[in-house]
């Protein structure tokens, strides 16, 4: 991997790092364990956490790691050629047997929750505290936008968030960082991306919601950004609250 990055990357880092620091989500010794899908966005945080190892004042490690979910993989050795191009520690990992059997309706839930099993199998196996997943500024709007239109509740992504009492946490090292700014690094930095090879990517109810805020987007350029502060804006006397029992 070359030393250093260019600029439209070394932007993107300044917004990492401020993330990192602002929600504390790497510590001096920490084993991350970043889950790397072939995409833009998981490829970019990637190679920008390991450039950071250069000049930070504390030491992690970082292993990345690629889930097989035993969709069409084609191009899966493109992925395994830059690891190793790059001396990049990493492992491929599988979901649990079970999670689909022959004949069962696909469920994105499903996937997700069976690929997650995965990584925190994974993480545990190799020692590790943390667990990075490439989840950016338009993932974290558009999970909240899709939990309170089809859910009925205010609730995303959380940039650091602890599991099983506290021995891993979960880290969106790219909280800060919109989508289109991450498809310029990985062009600019000739990033090996690989296309999804979910058969549902397309036709998702998230892709509903991205298309619902690009369109809002033209009336105002910050929506994206106005959503996420809401997130740190809330204000509490003007909520609804469940009536106590006997209240009129």
């Amino acid at each position: 991997m070359k030393e250093g990055l260019n600029d439209k990357a070394y932007f993107i880092s300044k917004r990492i790092g401020k993330a990192i620091w602002d929600y504390r989500l790497i510590k001096d010794g920490d084993r991350i364990l970043l889950a790397v899908s072939g995409g833009k966005d998981s490829l970019s945080l990637l190679t920008i956490l390991l450039d950071r190892m250069r000049f930070v004042p504390i030491r992690y490690e970082v292993i990345a790691c690629v889930v097989d979910m035993g969709f069409e993989w084609v191009n899966l050795h493109l992925l395994i050629d830059y690891f190793e191009k790059n001396s990049i520690r990493y492992v491929i990992a599988k979901p649990p047997d079970s999670w689909k059997k022959d004949g069962e309706e696909f469920s994105c839930f499903w996937c997700s929750w069976s690929r997650r099993k995965a990584l925190f199998k994974t993480a545990r196996e190799l020692g590790c505290t943390k667990l990075a997943l490439g989840h950016h500024l338009d993932d974290i709007t558009e999970t909240l936008l899709l939990n309170l239109l089809f859910n009925g509740e205010i609730s995303t992504m959380r940039p650091y968030q602890e599991m099983f009492k506290g021995k891993l946490a979960i880290i969106r090292p790219l909280a800060y960082v919109e989508e289109r700014e991450l498809a310029d690094v990985a062009r600019s930095l000739e990033l090996p991306v690989v296309k999804s090879a979910c058969p549902h990517a397309e036709t998702s109810k998230r892709r509903l919601v991205k298309g619902i805020i690009s369109e809002v987007s033209k009336h105002n350029r910050n929506v994206k950004k106005n959503i996420f502060r809401s997130l740190q804006r809330i204000r509490q006397e003007y909520l609804l609250h469940t009536p106590e029992e006997g209240e009129q």
